[in-house]
């Protein structure tokens, strides 16, 4: 067992060490090298993209020491009083450092009467003091809040880039992660570092050797195994609608996540497409998938005599996939792509 989390233990600490947000960095790097440092930043992004570590990397590169670093947590002090006590923190001077940072997370959760006190202090704001605040949901930030910050969008995490990093912390850890396995570990994290680096960790806990296969991570976070995904794509290139609704129902039968299963599909077919039409970039594909995956694919395309596997039929999918947070039958919008892609009357 690992005692320390992984996403703990290989948090950035620097902004070398920072992945996927390469703009942001720069930016950062000159406005302090420049000293033309902002007295309020507002980072914005999806959660496990990096913000409160950049946001402690940057307090840190300014010369900020623990002293003066302050931590809230917005969802837990979103009260009038609680900004009300820091209005009163921020007027007292920095302990050892030229400036006091306040990163505020989740600043979002702010109540209405919160958010008008802290107006108050960002209209003027003392200058040894830096707020620094981290938001998933921009759209609940006020405009007047805004207009006064710096705003900073991170990116999801990109699967190169997670895919990268999910093999590096395993190596580091004294474990071999397969491509196929990186490439599922990624997939699940939907874009987020920190989410990603979770899944991993479960898998290692749970390791029975030191070479993790994508079957030892289906096992562990319950993700739709290999074959439920292959048997479907091959009902669609032998146009097999009956067989390919039999696989769907029993992937719910199996209480799957239906919008995982579906990315997964999609994932795999839009492979399937490049081994067709691009086949020079197989080579670089194999580090996504294990031996027996892309020996599947490469046998299904050629079996596919009838081009079943091709964009129109991607499209039907991605459109299938958008359905699927509005369907009260969760396989129901896969069952409806498959009759479209197969049947005869489309």
């Amino acid at each position: 067992m690992h005692d320390l989390a992984l996403y703990r233990k290989y948090r950035p600490k620097t902004f070398k060490e920072v992945l996927g947000q390469d703009q942001i960095v720069k930016v950062l790097e000159s406005s302090i090298k420049e000293k033309k440092v902002s007295h309020a930043y507002l980072f914005v992004g999806s959660r496990g993209t990096g913000k409160t570590s950049v946001a402690r990397i940057f307090a840190t590169s300014i010369g900020v020491s623990t002293n003066d670093l302050y931590e809230i947590d917005a969802a837990s002090n979103r009260g009038i009083e609680d900004i009300k006590e820091l209005r009163e923190g921020v007027r007292v001077l920095p302990f050892d450092s030229k400036y006091k940072v306040y990163i505020i997370d989740e600043v979002h959760m702010l109540s209405k009467d919160a958010w008008g006190a802290l107006l108050k202090t960002l209209e003027e704001p003392p200058k040894h003091v830096i707020f620094i605040m981290a938001t998933t949901e921009l759209e609940k930030v006020p405009e007047t809040i805004i207009s006064r910050c710096q705003v900073f969008t991170f990116k999801k995490a990109g699967d190169v880039v997670s895919k990268k990093m999910l093999t590096d912390v395993s190596k580091k850890e004294g474990y071999e992660l397969e491509g196929s396995a990186a490439e599922l570990l990624t997939i699940l994290a939907d874009g987020s570092f920190r989410d990603a680096l979770g899944e991993l960790q479960k898998v290692l806990n749970f390791a029975k050797g030191k070479k993790i296969k994508i079957s030892d991570v289906e096992e562990v976070t319950g993700a739709p195994k290999t074959t439920l995904v292959n048997d479907l794509l091959s009902a669609i290139a032998e146009k097999n609608l009956e067989g390919g609704i039999a696989v769907v129902q029993k992937a719910a039968a199996e209480n799957l996540d239906m919008k995982l299963y579906l990315k997964l599909i999609i994932a795999k077919f839009r492979l399937a497409i490049i081994i067709r039409y691009a086949p020079k970039l197989t080579e670089e594909m194999a580090g996504d998938l294990g031996d027996a995956d892309l020996e599947f694919l490469k046998a299904l395309v050629k079996k596919d005599k009838d081009g079943m596997l091709r964009s129109g039929a991607l499209a039907t999918l991605l459109e299938a996939y958008q359905n699927l947070d509005r369907a009260f039958i969760p396989e129901l919008p896969l069952e409806l792509a498959l009759v479209k892609i197969l049947s005869q009357d489309k």
